[in-house]
Order: structure tokens, then sequence, then C-alpha cells
């Protein structure tokens, strides 16, 4: 079938089911191109200038985050962050969301979340050393949610797997909003020899521009407007938007790409991946860099299917492949080398100095365009915004729960899926191999030891929509302070964070502030404690039938461990140990795990975080763990201090005696900037001489798993065994 006219395009209006807007369209026939753009060049605008490339309504918004600290050696626009850890090494890291792709084919939509993430980091010159994962599903009754689970864990699973990297943190969430639209967003983090950081650009007129990996194909093709677009009943269920991934290539991509950069640093000049957008996004994007042009031979490009147009090519988003900007005199040794490993390695182009982009097929010039048309040229919108009504209506509404019964309350919240253990789940994931994993999944943070140092790196994701709804501002700021929580937790210092931002259409007034608001916030909390934002990727149009899930940025960060003997975990060790609450517990109910259980809705406003009071309780856990003053240290969040000591006590079958003067409603507060301690009798004088103030001796662990609890208003015993089985087999018998 013939492709359409230029003329056609124009007159049928063909380039609006690609994503662009009639202003676009003519911005680029009449003042960039000067004339109709055809078939191929203008399938190259719609997919580059889709938000999933462009950021084009969000860029004003991320100027906002800070990305400098005295660590970063690479921030924003490469394919992940780096930051230095000392030694001449550094950690690489980045996330990504898969949304779309995944609400359509689970299994895959999942697996190429994680390969396109583990790309990034290799094409940075990093070893990848492990995953996590935040996925939100819709509820958990729901037969359509269990099959998107079940099959998100095992493309997760099957994929990380496969390739040999541990799976080693993440979390799952179930809310109404995401059932129809739910979030996988994927984070990989790599070590890096910093000497071996190699930049995504193609410099250097007449250097080759080399295609290594897999064969490219017919799937994925617009996936990145199809990431770029919402979801209703009768539009964009495209499978063929979906790519197909093999984690079996992908290992050997990977081997290759990190040994052909330590070992022959020299060869490459630079590397990405084609990920979003395919091959037109990773060549342009490098040319567009360096200031240099491109000329593509596309009949170089190996193919798995016959036939395939230009645009074809140019759009696919076929997995595991790389692009390689290498000097002539190495070229012929390169593609041996990827040879070697059974590898596809062809010279498809060249590097120019005219800043043109220049696409041949069948000898045929298909596309001539000025490479920064598609990365620089691309229009900034400036959204209107418009604070929703719900906002000041209910900000002084405060719900306070109903506990009648603090033990029947008790093991109602443990069995809460959003509470609930996820092994379940996570058990699907490998998260030994390679054998450097330190705190598995389960615990506040996953933790990698750094072989041949006294290093670690923690890492964690994080992300409490349900507050985000609320206040945006105040909700981002959690987001961030809950996961700097978590790291401080395992005794590591946070350096630094990724993000997903996954919000509804930015066109909304009502969207963007939300996500205006909230990415202030994430900023605020980041200057706090000196986190920069060093990557990302923005996720909008996240709707079904024109109703959005709840604003949810994820927060994915990385902390250093200096010394590995001072990892501290999060359960209690022995009978005799004094159990401290730190922080101080008020009616913090709007927007908590017991707030939908009783009430079954999100309602009210939420207390300003005091950044100063975080910031020093996360300085003084780190002190009373390096100066080894406590035995286990575990974040209070989700589900309050019940849901902490319960954890806490679990994993060793142990138990606790406490009194304590707050409510029995109180024990389900999520008051921020608190942490559950346990802390030997030797050291409780100088353990209470550095925390000084905001603590509560709650009382001891006991050899028993009975949990018995004097609050202000009753006093019970729980039994400790019961409450395990209802923690661990919630999630178990809701699947079945």
């Amino acid at each position: 079938m013939a492709e359409p006219t230029p003329k056609q395009i124009k007159d049928q209006k063909l380039y609006q089911q690609w994503g662009l807007t009639d202003s676009e369209y003519d911005l680029i026939s009449e003042k960039i191109l000067q004339r109709l753009p055809n078939y191929t060049e203008t399938g190259l605008y719609s997919v580059m200038w889709s938000e999933h490339c462009s950021y084009k309504n969000s860029k004003k918004v991320l100027r906002k985050m800070p990305n400098k600290s005295s660590r970063v050696l690479a921030g924003p626009g490469e394919d992940a962050g780096i930051l230095d850890i000392g030694d001449n090494q550094a950690v690489v890291f980045k996330a990504e969301s898969h949304n779309h792709p995944s609400a359509v084919e689970p299994y895959q939509g999942a697996a190429t979340g994680v390969g396109g993430i583990i790309r990034d980091i290799f094409s940075m010159g990093a070893q990848p050393i492990a995953l996590l994962n935040s996925l939100k599903f819709g509820p958990m009754n729901n037969g359509h949610t269990k099959h998107l689970v079940n099959e998100v864990v095992a493309g997760i699973g099957g994929y990380g797997n496969c390739i040999g990297l541990p799976t080693v943190g993440g979390e799952i969430s179930f809310e109404d909003c995401y059932e129809q639209n739910p979030l996988v967003n994927a984070m990989c983090v790599g070590l890096l020899n910093n000497v071996d950081f190699k930049p995504g650009t193609a410099s250097g007129d007449n250097n080759l521009i080399i295609y290594v990996g897999a064969k490219t194909g017919r799937d994925g093709i617009h996936g990145a407007t199809f990431a770029s677009d919402e979801f209703t009943d009768t539009k964009n269920k495209q499978r063929s938007a979906v790519q197909v991934g093999n984690p079996f290539i992908e290992k050997l991509l990977m081997d290759a790409c990190v040994e052909i950069i330590a070992k022959h640093p020299n060869w490459v000049l630079g590397i990405q991946d084609m990920g979003a957008a395919g091959l037109v996004s990773s060549t342009a994007e490098m040319a567009s860099k360096a200031g240099s042009g491109l000329v593509l031979n596309l009949d170089k490009v190996p193919q798995r299917e016959t036939e395939m147009t230009a645009y074809e090519m140019m759009l696919s988003e076929s997995q595991e492949r790389m692009v390689l900007c290498v000097k002539p005199e190495f070229g012929d040794e390169v593609i041996r080398f990827f040879k070697n490993y059974e590898l596809d390695a062809v010279i498809i182009g060249r590097v120019t100095s005219d800043k043109q982009y220049k696409i041949y097929h069948q000898n045929i010039l298909v596309t001539d365009i000025p490479v920064d048309s598609l990365t620089e040229d691309v229009p900034e919108y400036d959204r209107a915004e418009k604070q929703p009504a719900r906002i000041d209506q209910d900000k002084d509404y405060h719900f306070i729960p109903e506990v009648n019964s603090l033990e029947e309350t008790w093991n109602k919240m443990l069995r809460r899926p959003n509470i609930a253990s996820k092994k379940h789940f996570y058990q699907t994931y490998d998260s030994q191999v390679k054998a450097n994993t330190l705190i598995r999944p389960g615990g506040d943070s996953g933790v990698v030891r750094i072989r041949g140092t006294k290093k670690a790196i923690a890492m964690t994701n994080d992300s409490n929509s349900k507050y985000v709804y609320l206040d945006p501002y105040v909700g981002g700021q959690i987001a961030v302070m809950e996961a700097a929580r978590n790291i401080v937790a395992t005794g590591a210092l946070p350096i630094g964070i990724t993000d997903c931002l996954n919000y509804g259409n930015p066109e909304n007034p009502e969207v963007f502030w939300e996500l205006d608001q909230s990415v202030q916030g994430i900023a605020s909390a980041c200057e706090a404690i000196d986190t920069p934002v060093i990557s990302g990727n923005v996720s909008l149009y996240n709707e079904y039938n024109d109703v959005a899930i709840y604003p949810s940025p994820m927060v994915g960060m990385v902390g250093l461990l200096t010394d590995i003997d001072d990892l501290m975990t999060s359960d209690f060790k022995s009978a005799g140990d004094l159990i401290y609450l730190f922080g101080k517990t008020e009616d913090d109910f709007n927007g908590s795990e017991i707030q939908m259980e009783q009430l079954g809705e999100l309602k009210g406003g939420l207390r300003d975080l005091d950044l100063n009071r975080e910031r020093l309780h996360q300085d003084l856990i780190r002190r009373a763990i390096s100066q080894k003053l406590v035995k286990s240290v575990h974040d209070v969040s989700e589900g309050g201090l019940a849901i902490a000591l319960s954890e806490s006590a679990f994993d060793n079958h142990l138990g606790f005696e406490i009194s304590t003067g707050l409510t029995s409603a109180q024990l389900f507060s999520e008051s921020q900037s608190r942490f559950l301690v346990s802390v030997a009798p030797e050291d409780q004088f100088k353990f209470e001489k550095l925390i000084q103030q905001n603590f509560e001796c709650l009382g001891k662990v006991t050899n028993e798993p009975i949990f018995n609890v004097k609050t202000a208003n009753e006093a019970v015993m729980i039994d400790g065994k019961k409450a395990a089985t209802n923690w661990k087999e919630a999630i178990a018998c809701s699947m079945k």
C-alpha cells in the first residue's frame, strides 16, 4: 500500500492520529521546514514531539527540581544520573514508567520496562547491580486486577531473573483509581568506575554510527505516542505499540557493552540505548547534544521482518538495541567484538558537521531535516493551573477513627492489601543472585554491598499517592522524606533521587496544578536533605474515560553506607531490649490506611511537614546507628505505630510489652518524622542523651510472640502468631 503523500497528510490531517496538533504541524511545515513533511518525517516529529520524549508539557515544572550537589557527575539529559561515592567510583541510577504498555500487555509491558531501564544504566558504562519497582493496581477483589498483577509480577521476574540481576526492593499498592490504568515504574541501579563514563553523544565529522543488538521488527511502533495518550473504552488498546523483550539477548548486550567500555574505552566515543521512539530518538539526541548532523542508511539496519519501510524502522521500539559512535579506524574491531557475543553489529551511518538529519532508504533520500528540530524546537507549553475545589472544601475536615476493639482493628489493618506482606509477589524475584544483597525485599530499603570495599548502596522507592491527592505540595515532601527515612533506617546517608511523575492529562488545569505543586514539594524536601534529582521520567495522560489516577509521583532514592559494619535492619533482635518511639504522634488520619478502612474515601487536609525536624531526626538516627546505640530501626509509615511494631516483631517470632499515653486510635496515626527503635538496656542512657527530645520509651521486647499493649484507654493482649498469619497470608488469600 502506498504511503500517503505530504499533501494527503495535510489535507486529511493524518498527523492528528499520531498526536501532533494543528499548530504543531503548522510550525513544522511553515516555519521549520518551509515545506510539507513527507510520511516518514511526519512520523519522526510525531514521536519526538510526544510528551514521552519531549516533556513539552512538563519542562517548565521540571526546572524547579534541584539537580546539583558536590556528588553529581551527570544529571538530567543523560540516559541515567551519576553520583560520586568516593574512591573513583560512582553510583548510576534511573527509574522509568511503563504504564500504558502494562495495561494492554502486562507481561511484555512490565518485562520491557525492566529491559529498558537496565539499558539506560549500562549505556552509561555502568554495571547494573540491582532492580526495584513501584506498582499500583486497582482493588484486589477484581479478577482483572488479579490478572494484571500476576502478569506484571511474572514479567518483572522473568526478565530480571533471566538477565541475572537481583530485585531487592519495591512497593505495591491497590486503589480504585488504578483499575484501568495501572502504574508500573521500574528502577535500576549500577556501579561505575568514574573513568568509564560514556556520554550519549555522536560527535566528530565522519565518525561511524554503529547499530548493535537485536534485529528490528514492527513491535512498539508509536510506543512513545501511545504512552502520551489517554485510555478510553473505544481507543488505545493497540497491542502493536507494545514491545516484545528477550532477556537472553539483553544479557549478551549488557556484558558486551560493559566490557567494551571498560577494556577498549578509546573505541567508543558515545553510546545510547534505543528506548522510546527507537532509532530516531537515540540517533537524533546523540547528534543534537554534540551539535552534529547524521546520515543514516536504513538498508543496513538488521531486520527480522520483510519489506519494512523507513517509517517503520525509524519508529520501531524493538528491544535490546544500542547505538554507538565510533572512530572509523576502530569500526572493524568493534564489529568483530560484538560478533564474538553473537550480536548484530553494523555500520548504519556517519556523523556530519552540517547539523542535518538525513535518512536514505533503497538509495532514496527519505528524510532531510535539521536535527535540532526534533529535539530543541519542540514547543514548550505553559499550561493553565487551577486548584481543585476539594482542597479548600475539605481542608478543615479531620477524620478520627473509631477503635472499639484494639485487637480487632489491629488484625484488620494487618490484612489490608497495602499493609500486608508482599512476599507472595516478591518471592517471584531472585533477590540474591550475584550474592551481594545484604537486605532483601521486605526491609525498609534494599542494600547491596560493593565487592572489594566496605561500602554498600541502599535503595528504595516510595509513593503515597493518597497524601498527594489531599495536598500535592506536602504529599510531594512526604514522598521524599519517607524514602529518606527508609534509607536512614539501614544506616545509610541519602545522596540523590530519581523519580517517575505519574499524572493525568496536563491539559486539565487541575491535573497540571497537582503536578506543579507536588514537584515543588519534592524540590523543597530534596533541598532540605541535599538529595538532587539526577534522573527520572514523566508519565502523563494516565486516565480512563477522562477520569485521572491520583497524582502519583514515585521517588526512587539511593543512599551510601560507607561501612557495612554499620548496617541496620528493622527486626527486633532479642528479649529485654527497650522499645522507643522517636518522633511526635498527633491525630494524622487524613490520607491514612485507617481512613480508607473505616471511611472508604480520602478526605481532609494534611499537616505541614517540618523539614528541619525531619532532617534532625534522620541525622540523630544515623548517629545512633554509627555509635552502635541501637539494635533495630524501622520507619513508621503506612498503618502507623501498630504496624511498625508488628513488622519488627514478626521476623524473629518475638513479642513486646508496651505502655503508652497514646490512645488506641493514635496507634494507627500516620504522623511523619517517626522511627521505631530497639535499644539494649545498657545503652539506654547514651541513647536518650543523644536523642534528647521527642521520644517515648514504650516498653520492651519479649520472647513470646504476644503483643501486650496498654494505651490511654485500654489494655489488650494480642496473639502475635495469629497477627503474623493475618499479615503473611492476606495477599495470597485475596489472590486465590
